[in-house]
């Protein structure tokens, strides 16, 4: 099978966490990784020879998602030269890190709402109509926290993301009965990304792993086989929403500390131990 017959994965926001590694999850399930991304063209080449030495197959491109016609552009572009779009994974965010309200520019917010929203609206206008017409076509997208529960600091990115969560509810709503399984994506926790969370914490990257303990940071090639189940569920039975996060974090809606259990005081006949007072 050459590349031109294979499925296409086209992932947007292809950095070296999340989008890279759902990438090459998707390369080596056979489908022809698209990896577009918007800076470090060196990093994006050391991407694709990665995929292409494990015997898998990509191409990427540099790509602005903000400017007017990019996405349009490359959807078009990829259908017509490299095959259809089966699978697509947008995965671009707008995370400024903390800002109070009054330090919070209105360009930023802005940035922010047409990074994580609007950006998706132009990538579904562009793709969708394709996925209709053959029936079929899978859109993940990777949200946050951010989308369930606004904090300080982040009213940018709160708005923008759960601006993204209802824009894929209506996408679900519309597009479901259609053929096309759209997933939305809760990431609850910090993610082993060099190029989002390394970026933000800078020095302070390795020790703020160090801190949170063996497998206490989302490992971005175990999140890509969440991915890859979504993508390939059965249409009798697809999820729309799914969370995920380390074990040892506690989940959004509760932030209560987790109760206490003595193993001790199992009580005869019931397989479990009693929760301490």
């Amino acid at each position: 099978m050459n590349d031109i017959q294979k499925p296409v994965c086209l992932v947007l926001g292809a950095g070296a966490g999340i989008g890279g590694h759902t990438a090459k999850r998707f390369a080596a399930g056979g489908y022809h990784a698209v990896l577009a991304r918007r800076s470090d063209e060196e990093g994006l080449a050391r991407m694709v020879a990665e995929i292409e030495a494990a015997g898998g197959s990509a191409t990427g491109t540099l790509l602005n998602a903000v400017e007017d016609g990019t996405i349009e552009e490359l959807v078009e572009r990829v259908e017509r030269d490299t095959g259809p779009i089966e699978a697509c994974l947008f995965n671009l965010g707008a995370q400024i890190g903390n800002r109070a309200f009054f330090d919070t520019p209105h360009k930023a917010f802005e940035l922010g709402w047409r990074m994580t929203t609007f950006a998706l609206f132009r990538l579904a206008q562009a793709m969708l109509p394709a996925m209709v017409e053959r029936g079929h076509g899978t859109l993940l997208v990777t949200s946050a926290t951010s989308a369930m529960r606004g904090n300080a600091g982040q009213h940018s990115h709160a708005a923008a993301i759960g601006g993204r969560r209802m824009l894929c509810q209506t996408l679900n709503a519309e597009f479901a009965p259609q053929g096309v399984h759209i997933a939305h994506v809760v990431v609850d926790g910090p993610v082993d990304a060099p190029d989002t969370l390394g970026r933000l914490l800078g020095d302070k990257f390795e020790a703020f792993k160090a801190s949170k303990g063996e497998d206490g940071v989302l490992d971005p090639a175990a999140l890509a086989e969440t991915y890859w189940h979504l993508a390939h569920q059965p249409r009798s039975c697809w999820s729309f929403e799914v969370d995920v996060r380390p074990w040892t974090d506690t989940p959004w809606w509760n932030d209560n500390p987790a109760p206490t259990i003595d193993t001790t005081a199992a009580e005869p006949g019931f397989g479990r131990a009693n929760e301490s007072p």
